[in-house]
Order: structure tokens, then C-alpha cells, then sequence
């Protein structure tokens, strides 16, 4: 059975095994602490038998007026819990905050460009390519930028796709 909870403090001492994963970022502890402190509604830990952490997600809420959005920073699953559909079930309650209590316009995520199985869950779960940003990841890899559009975005505007690459100096950040 697995448990879907608020992320909290003690998690941060038994969630490295689920960092293991190269195509996860890994943070320094004063980040997870600012987003558990600053967004608590958008920190989450799928919890299995024997109190193991089975994956995890964070995010936030940041942008002004149709650019308010929910903004997924991480989510991953253990390999060993891989295809059972955590992650789906991590991304609707993400949206679902960000959509019903939040009223945000549109949830994105960063992902590498060569990152494929990612990138088709994603594009499963209603997200679409807005952007490709040129060496996002350590000036090296290109990042996509994908969105999902929100019940408050009626006519989809935030998910338009650009017609041209960017760069991370091109980011609007919160």
C-alpha cells in the first residue's frame, strides 16, 4: 500500500536512495528547506510498506497574472518503484493544487532534451514542448520546457509553443 503525504523535516534524512538516479537533480539541504518552508502544499512523498520512500515531488508557485503557474522542480521515483504510475498520481495532485487552490493558469517542468522516457510520460500526462533552452543543464545539455495548461487558461494561450530555442539569461525566474 502507498501512502501520498506532506514531505516534512525527518524526510530528508531517508530520501537519498531515491536521488541515486543520474537524470535527477540533487540539492543542497537549504534548498529543500526553502521550498518546504515556502511551499509546503507542493512537497509530497509517495510512502510504501515499512515507512520507504518511493519517490517524491517539489514545487512551486511563483509568476504575475496569465504567467501564474505551478512549477514542478523535481519529481522522481525509486527504480524499484518505477511503473506503477507514482509519478502520474505525484503530477495530478501538483496540478490539482495548483489548478483548484491556487488557480494558476499552467504547470511546467525542466527536463533534459535527452531524457525520452521522461519526456513521454510527460507528454502522456497532457504536457507539451513550450520551449527548448539551450545548455539549461550545467551549460551543457539542452533543457525542455514543457507546460500543461490549467482550467483557468481557457484558450490555452500558456501553452503556444515558441518558434525559437532560448537561453537560461532568457528565463524569467520568481
Amino acid at each position: 500500500m502507498t501512502t501520498i503525504r506532506r514531505f516534512c523535516c525527518n524526510d530528508l534524512l531517508r530520501f537519498a536512495s531515491v536521488n541515486l538516479d543520474h537524470l535527477t537533480e540533487t540539492f543542497n539541504m537549504s534548498f529543500y528547506m526553502t521550498y518546504l518552508a515556502r511551499w509546503p502544499d507542493y512537497f509530497h512523498v509517495a510512502e510504501g510498506p515499512g515507512n520507504r520512500i518511493m519517490g517524491y515531488i517539489m514545487g512551486k508557485v511563483e509568476g504575475q497574472g496569465e504567467s501564474w503557474h505551478g512549477h514542478v522542480t523535481a519529481v522522481t521515483v525509486a527504480p524499484e518503484y518505477r511503473r506503477q504510475q507514482l509519478a502520474k498520481k505525484l503530477m495530478n495532485l501538483l496540478e490539482d493544487i495548483s489548478d483548484k487552490i491556487d488557480k494558476a493558469y499552467f504547470v511546467d517542468l525542466f527536463v533534459r532534451a535527452s531524457n525520452i522516457p521522461a519526456i513521454k510520460m510527460y507528454e502522456k500526462l497532457g504536457y507539451v514542448v513550450y520551449r527548448r533552452v539551450l545548455r539549461y543543464y550545467s551549460g551543457e545539455e539542452d533543457g525542455l520546457d514543457m507546460r500543461k495548461a490549467l482550467s483557468r487558461d481557457v484558450e490555452k494561450k500558456s501553452v503556444i509553443p515558441l518558434k525559437r530555442p532560448v537561453t537560461p539569461d532568457e528565463l524569467e525566474y520568481d
